[in-house]
């Protein structure tokens, strides 16, 4: 942090809502503190000059200037470590506003840059006029998806799920906060826990001799996440794993099931269809729909790190094994019980997308999980 002050959030999957509040508590504001209803959030943490933040690649964050100066943040991306498996351009994926509004003023500047050091670097990154071609149709992820996609996955209407796609919102990807942004804050009566560590090892370690090789991941009471209407998923972590650092998942959807919009943190996905088909949809960078069709067995598909996905099968319904560049796969939920926009505060909702109260916990507290039958009902979660 180079200069001001303010408040700091990196929603991590699967990691607990640590700050919660009762039916009615009192809330961090600028006006002083305020009753309101029920929210519950990830931990906020208060940053200032002089703070040193470090982010997992692929976590979801928000940064709010709550002080009286400018708060200056100096980004370091470093696009050459294990995490990165994209090429060596630094990608940004926002999941609020509009990225075309601040694209502009930054394109003569990379120009400059770019045409006194391209003779000196011989690297994969593209140059200025290249990374703006892909730009022109710039917005957040979720204008890529189709409304009516949106809506089943969230729960809500069309019109809610227009609303946070952004397309017609002016203001960039720095907004002015309207009235004050209220969070829970550790003067609050929230209940804060201790957050789950991202290792859980036993401490016994595998000699390579003893590792199990074999695994039958098709078996449906090995699911770790099922509904009797939608489907199951299944992931596959052996030990063996960590030494080809890659994973597995299978999947079974039935007639017309959804997976909400989703992406792998830290891999690429290589999609096999084994039978059935479904419609995908993937959306890359700068919320362009990079791949939209019907895929059926036979076909693989690669999702790239970061990108989003939802999967809708069709009639036939779908089954497929997805193989992960990583053998601790990560992956981030973007609708359901431990998604990003449960861990974000309400009134951050509001203003990103510039909704009402109640559609904002419409957005987040939307039914429970992340696989869903066709009628959004008998909900899963991932774990």
């Amino acid at each position: 942090m180079h200069a001001g002050r303010g408040l700091h959030r990196a929603a991590i999957p699967g990691c607990p809502k640590t700050f919660q509040s009762e039916s009615s508590s009192q809330f961090r504001g600028e006006q002083g503190s305020q009753r309101m209803s029920r929210d519950q959030h990830q931990k906020v943490r208060e940053i200032q000059e002089g703070d040193i933040v470090a982010m997992p690649a692929g976590v979801a964050y928000w940064i709010y200037n709550d002080g009286k100066s400018q708060l200056i943040v100096k980004i370091l991306n470093n696009t050459s470590n294990q995490a990165n498996q994209l090429d060596e351009n630094a990608r940004r994926f926002y999941l609020a506003g509009n990225p075309r509004q601040q694209q502009q003023g930054g394109r003569q500047r990379r120009r400059e840059s770019w045409q006194g050091s391209r003779s000196r670097s011989r690297s994969r990154s593209q140059s200025p006029e290249e990374r703006e071609r892909s730009q022109q149709s710039g917005s957040n992820l979720f204008n890529g998806f189709d409304e009516e996609f949106l809506a089943d996955s969230f729960n809500i209407d069309n019109e809610l799920a227009m609303r946070i796609q952004n397309r017609d919102d002016q203001r960039g990807i720095i907004i002015t906060v309207e009235d004050e942004l209220r969070v829970l804050s550790p003067q609050s009566r929230g209940e804060e826990r201790e957050e789950r560590r991202w290792d859980r090892d036993n401490g016994v370690e595998e000699t390579f001799c003893t590792l199990r090789l074999k695994h039958n991941i098709a078996d449906p009471q090995r699911a770790d996440v099922y509904n009797e209407r939608g489907g199951r998923i299944t992931s596959l972590n052996l030990p063996i794993l960590r030494y080809i650092q890659l994973s597995a998942e299978r999947g079974v959807l039935y007639r017309n099931a959804l997976v909400a919009p989703l992406y792998n943190m830290n891999c690429q996905s290589v999609i096999y269809v084994i039978r059935g088909n479904a419609r995908l949809q993937v959306v890359g960078e700068n919320g362009q729909n990079v791949f939209d069709g019907e895929v059926r067995e036979g076909h693989v598909l690669t999702v790239p790190q970061n990108f989003e996905v939802i999967k809708k099968a069709e009639n036939q319904g779908f089954e497929w094994v997805a193989f992960k560049t990583n053998d601790n796969a990560m992956i981030n939920p973007l609708a359901g019980w431990l998604s990003t926009m449960r861990a974000v505060p309400e009134d951050v909702l509001i203003n990103a997308y510039r909704i009402d109260r109640q559609e904002a916990r419409s957005l987040k507290y939307r039914d429970e999980t992340t696989l869903c039958s066709s009628d959004s009902s008998g909900l899963l979660q991932f774990v």
